[in-house]
């Protein structure tokens, strides 16, 4: 079976600023990679580009068997809709409920009936916790519960993968356990994940493959006791030392 995400020779310049330098990678469906690195190197450039949010310079990018990179408008809107993205900024309307901020897309999008669209949504909220929340207004949520309500959304659209982009930094330690926990959650239902992140115990703990990423290049893949624990590269050697203090 091939996989539900396929990355080959892919590459990004802004300028003469090469950003991406030839990544490959797959993931299989029901697999949770997590991405990590330095800040700059290049983590969110990719995940980006798997959707054309961020046009790749060249090489192939295909979701679910189809060429991403040389897509039409129609196609690339119906994968951005089988393969969504949570941001680390919320992205919700302040003006909306968190009902509305669901259910908007649900309608607008994919033109689901009210009624589906409202169930939805109280399904979504109720798998994150939040079914309570329903009629608040994000500036009454604190961060964390701004992630969930962003996640929920997500959830809503039936993704065939949900793409997170650093969903925590923007988080203090207690409202980051709230929204890992979910996810957590969402590994153990068997979403299919991709998940670029600086924390490193969640990666452990969660990913089936890991992917250290430096300067633009891939330097080191595999399952997270390898990576994480008994990395074979020096240079993955010597970012986790810094980040978790190792000697």
């Amino acid at each position: 079976m091939a996989p539900l995400i396929e990355v080959k020779d892919l590459h990004k310049a802004f300028g003469r600023n090469e950003v991406l330098k030839g990544i490959d990678l797959t993931v299989d469906a029901g697999e949770v990679l997590c991405i990590i690195g330095p800040s700059g190197c290049g983590k969110s450039t990719l995940l980006r580009c798997l959707t054309r949010l961020t046009e790749p310079t060249r090489g192939s990018v295909r979701l679910e068997g189809t060429e991403v990179t040389t897509a039409d408008a129609k196609t690339l809107s119906e994968l951005r809709e089988r393969f969504v993205t949570v941001f680390q900024a919320f992205n919700l309307f302040p003006h909306l409920t968190v009902r509305r901020n669901i259910t908007l897309p649900l309608r607008e999008v994919l033109k689901v009936p009210a009624e589906e669209a409202e169930r939805r949504a109280m399904d979504v909220l109720q798998q994150v916790g939040l079914q309570q929340k329903a009629d608040a207004y994000p500036g009454q949520l604190s961060g964390g519960q701004q992630q969930r309500v962003a996640i929920a959304r997500a959830l809503a659209m039936q993704p065939r993968a949900i793409l997170f982009d650093e969903p925590t930094s923007a988080l203090d330690p207690e409202l980051t356990g709230e929204v890992l926990k979910v996810m957590r959650q969402l590994a153990e239902a068997g979403m299919t994940m991709i998940v670029v992140t600086h924390e490193m115990g969640f990666a452990r703990e969660v990913a089936d493959c890991v992917a250290f990423m430096d300067a633009g290049k891939l330097v080191e893949i595999g399952p997270p006791d390898q990576v994480l624990v008994n990395p074979r590269e020096e240079r993955t050697r010597a970012f986790l030392a810094r980040v978790l203090g190792r000697q």
